[in-house]
């Protein structure tokens, strides 16, 4: 009776498994506690900013949801950058999975000198944004940069202005997003040498040829890390600002006025914090709207193994 009543008084944490939760719990409390500060304080913060308004030299004042019937009904601009930013996914986001698939597909082979040609390709996911943009905007400058000189050597007497046209600076930004196509090398290599040799022998033996190899059995084994860097692709395209900002800052004629570039003029150039804030938020929820979508859909075509 007496040590049945005492096993009753004991609390949790005198337990073996709670003072294993306890020491759990201390252990991530660092990590906790920064992100309760640094991650769901900000959150919160900027919902509430985003129904003031507020210029950072004064204090906030409550206005409702005027941030928000602004942009939905009197503010064309931010209407130019979802467009810009979306056509700039649209075509960014399925020509870098493509290429660094690409590149893995080749890089997987048995070939000379394989280390290095697998350092050089994934090197420029690693260079600084800004490196990247000012190498880019020598590269097009126009008259002297060292693509117009390429193509003056191949007979092409007037070659585009590239970042200061309309028509050409949104492309030529597609085509330095292509620079940091082998950033997920790496994941695309692992997966591929996942991949059961097993199955590649079935194959064979069926009478597969390479391309039914690659379509059958390549592509359906490593559909999951593909997904993964499709949604990683999203994120990412739609938080675009390095390069448009140091390049064209959002010209000509706000062509490529992206999204996040459009969001940092508003809280940092015209210190409107408060509507910056509630573009933030609607950024928040277009990304997670197409995370979800692209995740829901996926069952139709990513192939888990162990289903």
């Amino acid at each position: 009776m007496t040590t049945q009543a005492t096993t009753q008084k004991r609390y949790w944490w005198q337990t073996l498994k709670g003072r294993e939760a306890l020491a759990g719990y201390i252990g991530i409390s660092p990590w906790l506690l920064g992100f309760l500060l640094w991650g769901v304080g900000p959150m919160l913060l900027s919902a509430y900013y985003s129904l003031t308004e507020y210029n950072i030299l004064s204090p906030p004042q409550f206005r409702g949801l005027d941030n928000y019937i602004k942009m939905a009904t009197r503010d064309k601009l931010l209407l130019q950058s979802l467009r810009v930013t979306a056509i700039y996914a649209l075509v960014t986001v399925p020509l870098g999975v493509m290429v660094g698939y690409g590149l893995a597909l080749l890089l997987n082979q048995k070939t000379k000198g394989l280390s290095f040609w697998r350092t050089g390709f994934y090197l420029p996911a690693v260079v600084p944004g800004v490196a990247t943009a000012y190498l880019f905007a020598y590269v097009f400058a126009h008259q002297y940069g060292l693509a117009d000189s390429i193509l003056q050597t191949i007979g092409v007497s007037q070659p585009p202005n590239w970042f200061g046209s309309t028509k050409w600076a949104l492309p030529t930004l597609m085509i330095l997003s292509l620079w940091g196509a082998g950033g997920g090398l790496i994941l695309y290599l692992a997966s591929l040498q996942g991949v059961p040799t097993a199955l590649y022998d079935a194959a064979k033996v069926d009478g597969a040829s390479a391309w039914q190899q690659l379509w059958n059995v390549t592509l359906p084994m490593t559909s999951p890390v593909i997904l993964f860097t499709l949604i990683m692709g999203i994120i990412n395209s739609f938080q675009v600002f390095t390069s448009a900002f140091i390049i064209t800052d959002g010209g000509p004629v706000n062509s490529t006025l992206f999204y996040v570039l459009y969001l940092y003029r508003k809280g940092w150039q015209q210190l409107e914090m408060g509507y910056a804030a509630g573009l933030a938020w609607i950024l928040f929820i277009i990304i997670l709207a197409l995370t979800i979508l692209v995740l829901r859909t996926s069952s139709r075509y990513v192939y888990y193994e162990g289903e």
